[in-house]
């Protein structure tokens, strides 16, 4: 296997003072990843949180979130610093066997990834056109190729252009829907901002949003979007400050969407005096018949954003994974084809959306602590990563929450399957 040798720079590139044009590729690739933080899954997740316990989990999203930014800003530093991807230092340093074993639960992650996003794409085709399941996981997987060709032929720029319209999408159906859904309370939301847990299912809920948070493909890809050619010339205290700013800004307003779904499944829940509960399809039936068509109309348009657009990104982590691992060249719309292949058959026999979404969960988060502890491993090696290496409480804080989550992740598949 051939190594790839990295030229190095250090000579600092021309720029006129006080602005910071040098930095500026190295901004974006965090609006990919946090795509994974909005999609179908958080909203389900979410929606019934707050259906359920009101506002009470706000705070479990606001420390999710706060994991999430750590855990990207990370990936992000290990792909400019090596500018290699997790995958492929994966396959550089560990043997034969070892990688092949962690391909094979990266690539389960993927499929169970898909699985989810595929399931939301197929509820708002469904919800907007009353598209049948198995047609819109064909028209799902027909866009998802189109958006990993915008990215395979090199529109980096539109690539990331069109995931930060998907979130703004996103976020614009929810702030509608909050708005005119209405029965909100600022009170109850400032408490939901203090750390408290109730029974059993307020725990369970609690744990589903972490799970449903940090996502080990967002981790792969984002290692992988990450421009190493970005810092020539850039002091390194420059670079961590432009990724922090850039997984700061895109992971924010990922968390805000999130906690924007929860305060409507609370508004939702209180309109209907806790009859509705948290179901996808019910909370459009429940808009239509309750608030208007344009409510809605912004629902369905949100959801099926969030599935459409973390489905293509799924795509190019599914890429990432095998590419990186394995280090194979095969046609990329073939291994596309073979990893969302299973999502379009499942989603094709007519098994439970329920039942998929469920299953998903549990697949995903064996993949968690995987993806979290080998970022870890990497980002303290400082003959890696050189003067981007992480500083010993950096490294303290992030094995502390990654063994929280990953706690959190091992659990709830028994949690959800009890």
């Amino acid at each position: 296997m051939a190594e790839t040798t990295r030229v190095v720079t250090t000579e600092r590139p021309q720029t006129v003072p006080g602005r910071p044009a040098r930095l500026t590729p190295l901004m974006g690739p965090a609006l990919v990843a946090a795509i994974a933080y909005v999609d179908p899954g958080n909203v389900a997740t979410n929606l019934t949180a707050g259906a359920t316990s009101g506002y009470r989990l706000v705070w479990v999203v606001v420390a999710a979130s706060l994991v999430a930014i750590l855990v990207q800003y990370q990936a992000a530093k290990l792909g400019v610093a090596t500018g290699r991807s997790l995958p492929e230092l994966c396959r550089d340093r560990f043997p034969r066997w070892g990688r092949r074993v962690l391909w094979l639960q990266a690539e389960l992650v993927v499929l169970a990834t898909d699985l989810a996003e595929f399931v939301g794409a197929a509820i708002g085709l469904r919800l907007l056109f009353g598209m049948p399941v198995a047609l819109s996981a064909l028209v799902t997987a027909g866009v998802s190729l189109l958006l990993l060709a915008l990215r395979r032929r090199g529109r980096t720029r539109r690539f990331e252009s069109a995931t930060a319209a998907a979130l703004l999408l996103i976020g614009a159906g929810m702030a509608y829907d909050l708005v005119t859904v209405g029965h909100q309370s600022g009170s109850g939301f400032a408490g939901g901002l203090v750390p408290h847990l109730g029974g059993s299912d307020q725990i369970v809920l609690a744990m589903g949003i972490v799970g449903a948070t940090v996502m080990p493909h967002a981790v792969y890809l984002h290692s992988a979007l990450a421009k190493p050619g970005a810092r020539a010339g850039a002091r390194p205290r420059d670079v961590r400050r432009a990724l922090r700013y850039d997984c700061g800004i895109a992971l924010s307003a990922a968390a805000t969407v999130n906690v924007s779904m929860i305060a409507l499944g609370a508004g939702l829940g209180a309109l209907t005096g806790g009859a509705w509960t948290g179901d996808l399809l019910d909370a459009h039936s429940v808009l239509a018949e309750r608030v208007g068509g344009a409510a809605a109309l912004a629902f369905a348009v949100a959801l099926l954003s969030s599935g459409l657009a973390s489905s293509g990104v799924g795509t190019l982590a599914g890429d990432v994974v095998m590419g990186g691992f394995l280090g194979r060249r095969i046609p990329v719309y073939l291994r596309r084809i073979v990893t969302m292949l299973p999502a379009v058959v499942l989603l094709t026999i007519g098994t439970s959306l329920t039942t998929l979404l469920v299953a998903s969960q549990v697949v995903i988060s064996f993949g968690v602590p995987v993806a979290l502890f080998l970022l870890i491993h990497f980002c303290r090696d400082r003959a890696l990563m050189g003067q981007l290496v992480n500083a010993r409480v950096t490294t303290a804080v992030a094995a502390v929450a990654a063994a929280v989550v990953a706690g959190v992740g091992c659990a709830l598949p028994f949690l959800l399957l009890a």
